[in-house]
């Protein structure tokens, strides 16, 4: 399972590499446009809205799995250590269940969400041109889709261990 973990992450950090990419690309893109806007009164067509629809998504949705492999997901911590080993062990197997049971509601729904906007050929209307805003659909099942596989692995070498000692912090 360690193995298939691992190789999972491979594509999962091709997902991460693409979210820096598309950051990059729209703090370019949102550069030129305030600079061709203040200097030469001329904006760019569209910008807000390819912001939108392209970077943003791809911002937003391709890191879920990256950031999952790490533990980097936000937690409450006030429920975190309040018990013994067990305890904790048994709130971290609930919180992963809880959230494989999100991620594949999400994944399913966005999937057909997609499939809908793909047939359909989804376009934003953005200034003077159109931008196909169907592609973007597909990085939420697929984001989703990744993490939910990489969470339900986890889960499942999780309970083989079972309950691990507390790494203490020094301060």
């Amino acid at each position: 399972m360690q193995r298939l973990l691992k190789w999972l992450e491979k594509p999962i950090d091709v997902l991460f590499w693409l979210g820096l990419v598309a950051t990059v690309f729209m703090m370019v893109h949102v550069t030129i446009d305030v600079f061709s806007r203040y200097l030469f009164n001329r904006p760019l067509d569209g910008t807000n809205e390819i912001v939108a629809v392209v970077y943003m998504v791809i911002i937003a949705y391709t890191p879920w799995a990256w950031i999952q492999v790490r533990d980097n997901h936000i937690v409450a911590g006030m429920f975190q250590d309040v018990g013994n080993e067990k305890t904790d062990f048994i709130l971290d197997i609930f919180v992963k269940a809880f959230t494989i049971l999100f991620l594949a509601v999400f994944s399913y729904q966005t999937f057909w969400a997609a499939v809908g906007q793909t047939k359909a050929g989804e376009v934003w209307l953005a200034g003077t041109m159109y931008v196909p805003a169907w592609p973007s659909r597909w990085v939420l099942p697929i984001s989703g889709t990744f993490m939910l596989v990489y969470l339900v692995i986890r889960l499942i070498v999780d309970i083989g261990r079972g309950p691990q000692p507390r790494k203490r912090v020094e301060s």
